[in-house]
């Protein structure tokens, strides 16, 4: 349970009453979480409890799915705040008319919402001036400019608003590169030469020089008709499309060549601005064309200062006669400051404050009305699924998953979808209009996509739907694909799907497709039937043939085979032999050349891919993955790189997201959104007392720990960046704290000690600890203590061999189940599924065991994890349930498929190769582990070998060389398995 709720002000009149209420309701639904509410209302953790703070009243829109998420009844609750907002304004409770009514007036609102700022905005633009003038003199000085930024830092807008009015009238072409870049840069081109676009595309195809050639024709063409520019300004918004959209690399490297040529050229005309997302910086220096200019070329977009976010905030409005209230404009700057992808938040939340404008004046109560910094997004997006019937519901979600991308390794992107792709019918066109006036979507002409990648970020209804099933959005995206090639080649058979990529495409569920990929997929259908029958009249022949030519050709084969096969066989072996050599090298040299190391494992893997060699690339992986640096051991007390994550006990919050370290008397808490790439929130300390156990509470919002000193230290961490410490309490045991069990509802915590004792304590006011009670049963040192996913029930592991399991329901009087006997030695792990019904213990005695415990006080023994050369000293089970990793003093990491836990099978066998193996906790990101070693190293272990071999290119730095290459695998012709680096 997270801390208790701030009280509440009684002087507060009605607010206070309204706030009471809601928080009565919550009460009467169980005390859910903030975090619990948050996924069920679609709303952010802030919006919800500042509804039942009794500081201001929350729009209706929040206080609904406030109540919904509660079990609430709804029409009673549209009466209770009606009548509060009377109370409260009078006349404010007919606010969301009066909006309605200034909004029909025409004023040209002074904020763009998720729209970029276009030229025509430009006098609304305001606080990148010193940027803008900065890029403008790059462009009249270079002729080329990349400009990487963090989606939502305002790449777009600087280049359309700031940059582009820099430059003469007209002298701007402005384009993103789409699926085909070269056919839409030929489509832009011909339409300012007046010509036909096929025979520019073509040309454009053959030779990049083109570009430059057309630029100079268009110029020379408008000089002949009057005054004209000198040269051109080409902007390319959303150069990511290259690598996301477009699947032609061969098509990507001309596009880029034009490019370059156009602005490189001795007598250019042109000067090139491109605009990219900085995840994709990678990407770009895999573009032989462009990875040579980069380095003279790129320029960033940063977060905006403080000054710069109020002249963002103010300037706007004052163009219009409007004025911000002091406490909005604080309240604004103090939620995008610092923050690199905010700008579209910014903004949008302006524009909803801005219908909610009182007079003149923009208003905090405005900006809460609407929903807040991420709120104001989300709000909206919420109430256009919510103003939809059950059938324009779907059809929403099919429309906003249609209109993303999706990353390969990269955070998910907005796509550009053609009308055509898309069914007309009339809840798709209602949707489509809908969502184009609450400013979510945006149609021009021909094609539809989202306004803003932050919906993507901030809508949790649309994540959601983008990760229930992935795979199968993958292979959507496949097919609508080749539908349109299909249609493009008038319906060539040869483009139909057949065999395997047929019956795939047949398992997409039929309300998901259009009409034109039904079509595609029927024809598809009819070729395989019609080519099946020729099969067989074809193979009714041949099988007359075929007997006439055995007998003669029975001998000839004969002779010819053996030879061949004699050779093979010994050519097979020796390359196995060759990968498999390299592949256990690979292993050894991953703690000091990582690069060198994936690209010997992964050429391996390539060359005989089979266990061994596949075990070798993940272990590679893993240690490569979060850098040699990270990786490397240190001596004890030097404190850690500030950058990486080290220590001897982690906990993980349950969502995998965020990574707590104990280091010592200190603990650094790291955002482990992205494994390889993790990210230092804050640090606490314990007085320098060292810590030897910490663990999270089930919402992540308390940390809990235990030290040499044998206190129970509870800290806040709701804000990561700013933890604070609640509580400290001496925990009385006699002996050395082995460690420390949280329920998941954040109640009740167990300690556990060698002094064969565990002690129960209520949190649930952590600044407040209380015993509760201490349980006795065991004979030797008491060391893993984990609570059940329901709470109701506490295991326990001990030096006396035994498992036991104790019902804590009344935790004054808890009482053992059941004592689970089968280890032969000390028990140091254990670890619960997530349904609860499997118990993991891993022990001493080198085996892990996996326990039916569904049933209690009836157990039994499933099945024995027995793969480990010394003691198992951590056990986890995946998010999913499926997996199982157990690790060990041997420094293996052994992961299991546990999807029969009776017969549980082994899937892969990584090696640490800095030896022994502490401690593992499952991550967010789907088949990582993170594990500690003795020597206070941190590493991520991908189990995921698809996702694997999509990434190991990303880890080296510089290409295995001839030399190296020759060292590793000799007699086999030079293949490095990854694109040369330099």
């Amino acid at each position: 349970m997270p801390r208790g709720e701030i009280p509440l002000d009684p002087d507060g009149g009605p607010l206070f009453e309204f706030a009471a209420r809601l928080r009565k309701l919550r009460e009467q639904a169980g005390r859910p979480t903030y975090r619990d509410l948050a996924q069920r209302a679609h709303y952010g953790i802030a919006t919800l409890s500042s509804a039942a703070a009794g500081r201001q009243l929350p729009s209706l829109a929040v206080t609904l799915a406030y109540v919904r998420a509660c079990g609430g009844d709804e029409r009673e609750w549209k009466v209770i705040w009606q009548r509060t907002a009377d109370a409260c304004v009078g006349a404010d409770a007919s606010a969301d008319a009066d909006t309605e009514n200034r909004n029909r007036g025409g004023t040209k609102p002074p904020y763009a919402g998720l729209f970029a700022f276009g030229e025509a905005d430009a006098g609304f633009f305001f606080g990148r001036e010193k940027l803008t003038g900065a890029l403008v003199e790059h462009l009249k000085e270079k002729r080329l400019l990349v400009l990487f930024g963090a989606s939502g830092s305002g790449k777009s807008s600087v280049l359309r608003a700031g940059v582009i009015p820099a430059f003469p009238d007209g002298s701007a072409l402005v384009f993103t590169p789409g699926a085909h870049p070269l056919e839409e840069c030929g489509s832009r081109l011909a339409a300012r030469a007046g010509t036909a676009p096929g025979p520019v595309h073509a040309k454009l195809a053959a030779e990049p020089g083109t570009f430059h050639r057309m630029v100079r024709q268009i110029l020379a063409a408008r000089q002949d008709t009057g005054p004209a520019p000198e040269e051109l300004l080409v902007v390319v918004d959303q150069f990511e499309e290259l690598f996301t959209l477009c699947r032609d690399v061969k098509e990507r490297e001309r596009f880029v060549a034009a490019l370059v040529h156009a602005a490189q050229a001795p007598d250019s005309r042109t000067r090139v601005a491109i605009a990219v997302r900085s995840d994709f910086y990678t990407h770009c220096t895999r573009l032989p064309g462009l990875a040579e200019t980069l380095p003279h070329a790129h320029h960033s977009v940063g977060p905006m200062t403080a000054e710069e976010l109020r002249a963002a905030i103010v300037q706007p409005a004052a163009r219009c006669r409007l004025t911000v209230e002091s406490a909005l404009l604080t309240a604004l700057t103090a939620d995008a400051h610092g923050r690199p992808g905010a700008l579209p938040l910014l903004s949008h939340a302006l524009l909803e404050t801005w219908k909610r404008r009182r007079g003149n004046a923009l208003t905090l109560a405005g900006y809460r009305a609407a929903g807040g910094f991420e709120g104001a997004l989300t709000q909206t997006a919420e109430e256009l699924h919510d103003a939809l019937d059950g059938c324009r519901q779907e059809a929403a979600r099919r429309l906003f998953v249609r209109l993303v991308a999706l990353g390969e390794g990269t955070e998910d992107t907005k796509r550009r979808v053609p009308r055509q792709e898309l069914d007309s019918g009339p809840d798709t066109d209602f949707v489509l209009e809908q969502a184009t006036r609450a400013r979510l979507l945006t149609a021009d002409g021909d094609h539809v996509e989202i306004a803003h990648e932050a919906l993507i970020r901030c809508w949790p209804r649309l994540a959601r739907w983008l990760e229930e099933d992935r795979g199968q959005e993958r292979l959507h995206r496949e097919l609508t694909a080749a539908t349109t090639l299909w249609e493009s080649m008038d319906h060539d058979p040869d483009t139909l799907y057949r065999g395997a990529r047929l019956a795939a495409a047949r398992e997409l569920p039929p309300q998901v497709l259009t009409a034109r990929e039904r079509a595609f997929l029927d024809a598809g259908e009819s070729a395989a039937q019609q080519a099946q029958q020729r099969d067989r009249h074809r193979l009714r022949r041949l099988r007359r043939l075929s007997g006439a030519l055995v007998v003669l050709l029975l001998c000839a084969v004969t002779a010819a085979g053996f030879a061949v096969r004699a050779q093979d066989t010994v050519t097979r072996q020796r390359n196995e032999a060759v990968a498999l050599q390299a592949a256990a090298e690979s292993v050894r040299l991953s703690q000091h050349s990582p690069s060198l190391a994936v690209q010997i494992a992964l050429a391996a893997y390539r060359q005989s891919p089979q266990e061994r060699t596949r075990d070798a690339l993940l272990s590679t992986l893993s240690v490569a993955s979060m850098g040699s640096q990270a990786l490397g051991s240190r001596p004890a007390g030097q404190a850690p790189a500030e950058h990486t994550p080290a220590g001897h006990a982690p906990a993980v919050t349950a969502d995998g997201r965020t990574l707590a370290m104990a280091d010592g008397s200190r603990i650094v808490l790291w955002d482990m959104s992205n494994p390889r790439l993790p990210r230092r929130l804050g640090t606490l300390d314990a007085d320098g007392v060292g810590l030897n156990a910490i663990e999270f509470t089930g919402d992540g919002d308390t940390l809990a720990g235990t030290g040499v000193d044998r206190v129970l230290r509870l800290w806040d961490v709701s804000d990561p960046r700013n933890p604070a410490l609640l509580s400290k309490r001496p925990t009385g045991h006699s002996g050395p704290l082995y460690s420390i069990a949280l329920r998941r509802d954040g109640r009740m915590a167990a300690t556990s000690s060698f002094d064969d004792t565990i002690r129960l304590w209520d949190i649930t006011d952590p600044a407040r600890p209380r015993m509760l009670g201490t349980l006795t049963g065991h004979e030797g040192n008491v060391k893993p203590v984990a609570f059940s996913p329901d709470g109701r029930t506490l295991a326990s592991g001990s030096d006396d061999r035994d498992v036991r399991i104790w019902d804590v329901t009344d935790p004054h009087h808890a009482v053992p189940v059941a004592v689970l006997e089968g280890h032969r030695h000390f028990v140091d792990a254990l670890a619960y599924s997530r349904d609860g019904r499997t118990l993991l213990s891993g022990s001493d005695d080198r085996t892990a065991k996996l326990w039916d415990v569904s049933a209690l006080p009836r157990h039994r023994e499933l099945g024995e994890l027995a793969r480990h050369a010394d003691i198992v000293t951590g056990v986890a089970f995946a998010p999913h349930g499926r997996t199982a990793v157990t690790v060990g003093v041997d420094g293996a990491v052994n992961v299991w498929d546990v999807t029969d836990r009776a017969h549980p099978a082994h899937l892969a066998h990584l090696t640490n190769p800095r030896g022994t193996v502490k401690e593992v906790r499952p991550l967010a990101a789907n088949g990582t582990f993170l594990t500690v070693t003795a020597h206070y190293s941190v590493q991520i272990w991908y189990t995921d070998l698809d996702r694997a071999l999509a990434d190991a290119c990303d880890r080296i730095r510089t290409t295995i060389g001839r030399d190296q290459w020759a060292r590793h695998f000799p007699r086999l012709d030079y293949a490095p398995p990854c694109p040369r680096r330099t």
